[in-house]
């Protein structure tokens, strides 16, 4: 609902020990940087969510941009992986901006600018901003240094792998704000982690270290903090590789079918083989291996 949206700025400047990222280029003096950046190289997308004075908090500029950035990018065949993260050390993101995102839900603040105009005409933005859907299939890497807190943490439960530095901390909050986290934590944590860590998590509402993160799941890989980018980038490359259309197909598969009985997975699993094996990728493949070279993937 309202009050699980995110104010978040996405842009990237790259430390030095991340070669691989593309470098952006550093605006004029006196022009506001975006709050969104948006870097593509070679089929990997990257959205970084560039607030960080205000720890990459979510303002309904950062949410319109980012819920149109995910549909581009799902729109874009030439897309084959999205990493997001946020700008500095400090934060990956901490959920809303309580100064301008809350305030124009519960009334307490009149729309402003044409983004708070938007927001209050389509709240939907601020669920696809989340992805707090079902229908997004393109595979999303977290790259998290720093807090991923309350509605921050809701995204990260939207993606699909997650690099995390060995000092960023995780949380859903919100009850300690008199809150709920409805923008996907209550409906995503228990089906990705054990249900007694779920519970201590949503309502015990304390942060917990990158290191019990990892332990229970919620994360794949640890790593220092200057590396984060580059092992998300490193592993982002490694899935670029892939087919197109089969690991969007298989993420489909994997969040269409979840918790069903196993008779309807399998229906829904049989669907997508048949769409992935009528394709022209499902040739090129075993045709690559048996003639010895990278097969050359285009998505059809």
């Amino acid at each position: 609902k309202a009050y699980d949206v995110y104010r978040a700025a996405a842009g990237q400047r790259p430390d030095a020990e991340v070669p691989r990222m593309p470098h952006p280029t550093t605006p004029p003096v006196g022009v506001q940087e975006p709050v969104l950046r948006v870097q593509m190289d070679e089929g990997i997308a990257t959205l970084t969510l560039n607030r960080p004075a205000k720890l990459n908090s979510l303002d309904p500029e950062l949410v319109c941009r980012l819920a149109d950035a995910w549909e581009q990018m799902a729109a874009d065949p030439a897309v084959r992986v999205v990493i997001v993260t946020g700008a500095g050390d400090r934060a990956f993101c901490t959920g809303a901006d309580l100064g301008r995102l809350i305030p124009l839900f519960n009334g307490a603040r009149p729309a402003q600018d044409e983004w708070d105009q938007r927001l209050q005409s389509d709240p939907r933005l601020l669920d696809k901003a989340l992805l707090r859907r079902t229908d997004y299939t393109v595979p999303v890497i977290a790259a998290v240094r720093g807090f991923a807190l309350a509605g921050g943490m809701e995204l990260l439960l939207g993606t699909d792998l997650r690099i995390a530095a060995e000092d960023s901390e995780f949380g859903l909050t919100e009850v300690t704000r008199g809150i709920i986290p409805a923008g996907g934590g209550l409906a995503r944590l228990a089906r990705q982690v054990p249900w007694a860590k779920a519970a201590e998590i949503v309502l015990v509402g304390d942060r917990i270290s990158a290191q019990s993160a990892a332990e229970m799941g919620l994360v794949n890989r640890l790593v220092p903090s200057v590396h984060v980018l580059d092992e998300a980038m490193q592993l982002a490359r490694r899935m670029a590789r892939n087919g197109p259309l089969a690991m969007r197909k298989a993420k489909e598969v994997m969040v269409s079918s979840n918790g069903l009985p196993f008779d309807e997975a399998y229906r829904i699993e049989s669907r997508a083989a048949g769409v992935v094996m009528a394709s022209a990728d499902a040739m090129e493949g075993p045709r690559a291996f048996i003639e010895k070279r990278s097969p050359h993937f285009t998505g059809t």
